[in-house]
């Protein structure tokens, strides 16, 4: 439903755009059409390799190797998997439930969902031709470091 409020926002927003000015508006569709082309095949790509990494590492996989026993051992790889893998929020959060039910843990649940929206591996070079190396590595670096610090946070809460 809210996809869909959204959604109605922007065409609003894009009528009132075209009545204020049809130039401006046309212009700003064409750039708006060229930056999905040029960022299409990336996205195309990462994609398929998201579709493919998925095949192989199914539930029962995941839940045995990032189990409330494995310990930090888990919560690195929970980590190292949410930061390779692009998965959106709306499916994200459902997975790690799936995941706890399955006798996944806490700690590596919290670990896997917070790199996963915020440590981009595969999104890295696309978002190094629009921000510096410099800057993508320092971000990527601090939210893998922030993961870590959200799983030691649910390890101490939930004891």
């Amino acid at each position: 439903m809210e996809t869909y409020i959204f959604y109605g926002l922007a065409l609003i927003g894009l009528i009132v755009s075209f009545q204020k000015d049809k130039d401006k508006t046309r212009l700003a569709l064409k750039k708006s059409w060229k930056s999905l082309e040029n960022i299409l095949p990336q996205l195309l790509t990462m994609i398929l390799f998201i579709s493919v990494l998925l095949t192989y590492l199914n539930t029962g996989l995941i839940s045995r190797l990032i189990g409330g026993e494995s310990g930090w051992g888990g919560v690195m790889l929970a980590a190292v998997v949410g930061s390779i893998t692009m998965i959106p929020p709306f499916v994200a959060f459902p997975t790690a439930s799936m995941l706890l039910k399955s006798g996944a843990g806490y700690m590596q649940i919290g670990a896997f969902v917070s790199t996963l929206t915020m440590v981009g591996i595969v999104t890295m070079p696309v978002e190094m031709k629009y921000f510096s190396k410099k800057m993508t590595l320092y971000r990527n670096i601090l939210a893998f470091l922030f993961s870590l610090g959200v799983a030691f946070l649910i390890k101490e809460v939930t004891g």
